[in-house]
């Protein structure tokens, strides 16, 4: 992979899309495939799907296309794929179980081993063998365990608090489900997640078909 050099976020958006195909070729056994034929799968043109991978190096050869298993691991490499994030979750609630129940972190090298909350009444249950603790612990089980991610499932009049607090605290990353977008100091990352605003797109155009 080349040297990279600032690459715009709608070309890293597309590469988890890349990733889940090629991972769904390599189920079937597909060991090549051209951009052209790739391009039929997944609905980007072929030359947007060579463009994107030129980006960081290309990985093609012409005439022949892309070795899938190749292709899938160097992207696994440009997404960080290829390391293990620990993360925690802030906010025990119905989302925040829901989160904690979702096996696809412990098989893609996300791991959640932290749950906070601040209803006594949660504190203590498990979720997924880990145990709900009181969110006045939660600055320090990051420090000492060097914690990656924060992940807020909290209401919306609490989310920036508990932003500041994950910062503070040395996340590197912040995954925020609660309906508010929110802001954080330099060099921590927040991916802002509005569920609504995916089924408000999906309403508008099943309203166009009516």
């Amino acid at each position: 992979m080349k040297e990279q050099t600032k690459i715009s976020n709608a070309v890293i958006r597309r590469m988890p899309k890349y990733r889940r195909y090629l991972r769904d070729l390599q189920k079937k056994g597909v060991d090549k495939i051209s951009s052209g034929e790739f391009s039929r799968l997944i609905g980007y043109t072929a030359s947007q799907i060579r463009q994107d991978f030129n980006n960081f190096g290309g990985f093609g050869q012409q005439g022949y296309g892309y070795n899938v298993s190749v292709l899938y691991d160097e992207i696994n490499t440009i997404l960080g794929l290829d390391k293990e994030y620990e993360m925690v979750i802030v906010g025990a609630g119905n989302l925040g179980q829901a989160v904690a129940n979702y096996n696809y972190y412990y098989k893609s090298g996300f791991v959640v081993t932290g749950i906070f909350e601040k209803n006594p009444k949660l504190i203590g249950i498990k979720i997924n063998d880990i145990e709900i603790m009181d969110i006045e612990y939660m600055d320090a089980y990051i420090k000492r365990n060097n914690i990656d991610i924060g992940i807020i499932c909290t209401p919306k009049e609490n989310a920036q608090s508990v932003a500041d607090a994950l910062s503070s605290a040395g996340i590197r990353g912040i995954w925020n489900f609660a309906p508010i977008d929110l802001t954080a100091r330099e060099g921590v990352m927040i991916e802002n997640i509005h569920l609504s605003d995916s089924l408000q797109y999906l309403a508008y155009h099943i309203s166009k078909e009516k």
